[in-house]
């Protein structure tokens, strides 16, 4: 090639290394894209609120889409072991659906995740009654939690990986909780191949705040969950009564049908498991849990090799694999979700923790800040 250029004069040597050395970088540099965020519209709900969606895009080309109503995950589409992409979420093609019967596919859950015992909690002397809208318990919040709200969002394109700033205010009284709450949640697709999500809220009263994500993760992008692998570093776990109220005590895992610690099919014991649920709706204690970010659980699926892990801050993480799901409702791309669909791994404190005087606290009080992270990492083995 050097040949075929002709000989070089002076002044050409460092405009042709430059040549040669761009070539080379060009042969060995992966094949990275941009990274970019982009905002284009959803829909509208019946009082005529604009419904936005964000579509974020790393240098790898993952791809995590984002609607302001209820800050939910709507697809999140990740490479396979032969780089082929597929969306590893369950969800809805549009908002109408997420308005109708929706088991709170990919939203944010709160002001309080999971369940409070018969809708009641004591802070500082005075009882607060909530609505019942799972009986006889109040869940992820009640009649109308984060997930059911259109958050302000700004797109934000940091050194990191594109983001979107979610906001909510909840006023004094809504649902029943004390204190006006102001909540704002980071997503960041990282450029690690990474779904980051970074939660701050302050409170003018004392009240109870428990957030999390409540994704329903499928890596095979199809049918059930059961042959795909699950690993959690927990050693214990709550027992509950038969509404899911954890009775008080932490218990062992060891050689029962909840016991992950090991890897294994998710399907595996999940005919052993006890109570009515129809499989895993359980909370677990994270090994570290609560004192900083660690690895709260590892998922694979053998089939497609592509795994994720989640790590987090929070003291718990409640495995829950789509028992309620039955082939009635059809989601994205036309598909039928069976029972068992998807699993999720809801980055929390402990359920009814407000109302559990051993458990880690919920309350926040005025001049607090509650921050939380979890993040979702995705590779391929």
């Amino acid at each position: 090639m050097m040949g075929s250029m002709g000989p070089l004069t002076p002044t050409q040597y460092p405009r042709r290394a430059v040549l040669i050395l761009s070539l080379a970088a060009a042969l060995i540099t992966p094949n990275l894209m941009a990274a970019s965020i982009s905002k284009s519209a959803f829909g509208t709900l019946p009082d005529g609120t604009a419904v936005d969606l964000y579509t974020l895009t790393n240098a790898d080309g993952l791809v995590c889409k984002i609607i302001t109503y209820g800050a939910v995950i709507t697809e999140l589409h990740v490479p396979d072991r032969t780089g082929r992409m597929g969306d590893v979420v369950l969800g809805f093609d549009n908002l109408a659906q997420y308005l109708g019967y929706n088991p709170c596919f990919g939203a944010v859950v709160g002001r309080v995740a999971n369940r409070i015992a018969r809708g009641k909690f004591t802070i500082d002397g005075r009882t607060y009654t909530l609505a019942i809208n799972n009986p006889p318990n109040t869940l992820h919040g009640g009649i109308k939690g984060f997930d059911k709200v259109v958050w302000t969002a700004e797109a934000v394109d940091g050194p990191n990986g594109p983001s979107v700033v979610l906001n909510h205010v909840s006023p004094d009284g809504n649902e029943g909780f004390p204190g006006t709450l102001k909540v704002k949640l980071t997503y960041t697709l990282t450029n690690g191949n990474e779904v980051r999500m970074d939660y701050e809220a302050t409170t003018d009263k004392t009240t109870a705040v428990n957030l999390t994500n409540h994704s329903y993760f499928n890596l095979s992008c199809k049918g059930d969950v059961l042959g795909q692998v699950l690993q959690i570093k927990a050693s214990k776990y709550t027992p509950t009564d038969d509404g899911l109220i954890p009775t008080g005590v932490i218990a062992d895992v060891a050689g029962g049908p909840l016991d992950f610690t090991q890897p294994k099919p998710i399907g595996r014991d999940i005919k052993k498991v006890p109570g009515k649920t129809n499989g895993y709706d359980h909370n677990f204690v994270i090994e570290g849990g609560g004192r900083g970010l660690v690895l709260a659980a590892r998922a694979q699926d053998p089939a497609t090799g592509r795994a994720l892990e989640v790590s987090t801050d929070q003291p718990g993480v409640q495995l829950y694999t789509a028992n309620g799901l039955d082939g009635t409702i059809v989601g994205k791309y036309g598909q039928a979700y069976p029972r068992h669909a998807g699993f999720c791994l809801e980055t929390q404190h402990y359920p009814d923790s407000v109302n559990q005087p051993g458990f880690p606290s919920t309350l926040l009080r005025p001049g607090e800040t509650f921050r939380s992270t979890t993040i979702y990492r995705f590779s391929v083995k």
